[in-house]
């Protein structure tokens, strides 16, 4: 099987001394949904910041589509690996979007029309067409964030890896960027999310992650988050649908719902076959 993450025994401790992480082991298929889940503090961003160099290695390794991270290779890796951060003021910086969205592909030496293509098609990925001569500070909190992505995404990386996206988004701004994040996955890439938003995770992502205190308390697909003793180790809750049937016991599932559609399929089935017979 092609992965687009291993992780092998991955230790870090910050300057400070805090640690972070403490013996991540973990794949990541190559093409998925994953969403990393976990607690504030739990070392889901320092685990990010390691997909792509920012920090290399103290203890174990990092293979990204079989490249390991190390000094020799970092600039390779981050043409690999996107990461966008938890808040677009730290990457949304150049006097207009365009500049901004363009600020990567030419730090990789692309030429100019290459450069103007990148750009241009990915603003169009995330809807700010319209916006690029615009001054970044002047746009909302929400389409900041897209132009964010749109920097990664002029990139081209294969992997695409996102740090709390939904933070501080309102409704329609995290539709919106849960569209993009399937479109791009549609499309071929990796995506990766960290967030503690167990109800995003649920319904999302095809792999789960969990870690806590810097270590991994469970990995597999979604329906980890309906284990009890998953909950209860990682300091998590339920995912709404989940504790919502966990309130009627009469509706016998092998497995909850994962979105509200699914969710109102089984009651409709359950109301039909409860009915009794007209006659």
């Amino acid at each position: 099987m092609d992965y687009a993450v291993e992780i092998r025994d991955l230790a870090f401790r910050h300057r400070d001394g805090t640690v972070a992480l403490r013996g991540v082991t973990l794949k990541i298929k190559k093409g998925s949904k994953t969403a990393i889940l976990g607690p504030n503090g739990a070392g889901k961003s320092t685990l990010l910041l390691h997909l792509n160099g920012i920090y290399l290695p103290q203890q174990g390794t990092v293979k990204i589509l079989g490249v390991e991270v190390n000094r020799k290779n970092e600039k390779r890796v981050r043409k690999m690996v996107g990461l966008v951060s938890q808040d677009p003021d730290d990457q949304v910086f150049s006097p207009t979007v365009w500049d901004d969205v363009a600020f990567g592909p030419a730090n990789f030496g692309l030429s100019q029309d290459e450069i103007k293509n990148r750009v241009d098609e990915a603003l169009k990925a995330v809807r700010m067409e319209e916006f690029a001569q615009r001054m970044p500070f002047h746009l909302s909190y929400g389409q900041r964030k897209r132009v964010a992505i749109a920097g990664v995404l002029a990139v081209k990386p294969e992997i695409l890896v996102l740090d709390e996206p939904h933070a501080f988004l309102d409704p329609a701004s995290k539709a919106d960027l849960s569209g993009i994040l399937e479109r791009e996955n549609r499309e071929g890439r990796t995506v990766i999310v960290a967030t503690h938003d167990v109800d995003f995770a649920y319904e999302w992502a095809d792999e789960v992650v969990v870690i806590k205190d810097g270590a991994v308390q469970a990995q597999g697909g979604p329906e980890v988050l309906s284990r009890e003793e998953v909950i209860n180790r990682s300091g998590l809750e339920y995912p709404t649908i989940v504790r919502f049937f966990q309130k009627i016991p009469e509706i016998r599932l092998e497995k909850a719902p994962r979105n509200i559609d699914e969710a109102a399929e089984c009651i409709r089935r359950f109301l039909k076959n409860s009915s009794p017979p007209v006659h």
